[in-house]
């Protein structure tokens, strides 16, 4: 098994996470902060908008099963690629897209996809591809929350337009 990480801001991490939960060769999916400076950010201050970070996904899959660029392909199709002042209900930087990338290869193939949207649409994506730097697991009761809080979750899937996408 080659374990590896990928680190995908797609607006709510609650919305984001069971997406990839169940892809044949992830072996886990954290919600957790991705872009700031800040050591330690809780929920509140990032959701305020006050240090910077997205919420973002700390994808572990083996790299034998599933590719980077087959993660990659679903996170795209998952989100709204020309929305950059958030997603769906959720506004603000917090909930911005970003892929954070671990290496040149992940770099090209982020980049890559990204040109190759902007030459089918003529629309420029409002995806921000950064090195990563940090991620910070967000506290216990988001991880999992589709889990956890069923009921909630399809209300918020509902209320946030997302269930309108298609992956």
């Amino acid at each position: 098994m080659s374990e590896k990480r990928a680190y995908f801001a797609g607006g709510c991490f609650w919305c984001i996470e069971p997406t990839f939960q169940t892809m044949p060769g992830v072996t886990d999916v954290i919600s957790g902060y991705s872009g700031g400076d800040e050591a330690a950010p809780s929920y509140e201050d990032v959701k305020a908008q006050r240090t910077g970070h997205r919420e973002t996904i700390l994808i572990e899959y083996d790299g034998s099963a599933v590719s980077y660029g087959e993660l990659l392909d679903v996170f795209l199709r998952s989100v709204d690629v020309f929305d950059g002042g958030g997603q769906f209900i959720d506004r603000g930087r917090s909930y911005t897209l970003a892929v954070y990338y671990s290496d040149e290869a992940e770099k090209a193939a982020v980049t890559g996809r990204l040109e190759k949207i902007e030459a089918d649409t003529g629309e420029k994506p409002c995806v921000a591809v950064e090195e990563f730097k940090s991620f910070w697991p967000a506290e216990e009761y988001h991880q999992d929350y589709f889990l956890k809080h069923p009921e909630e979750f399809r209300r918020e899937l509902e209320e946030s337009g997302r269930t309108r996408r298609n992956v």
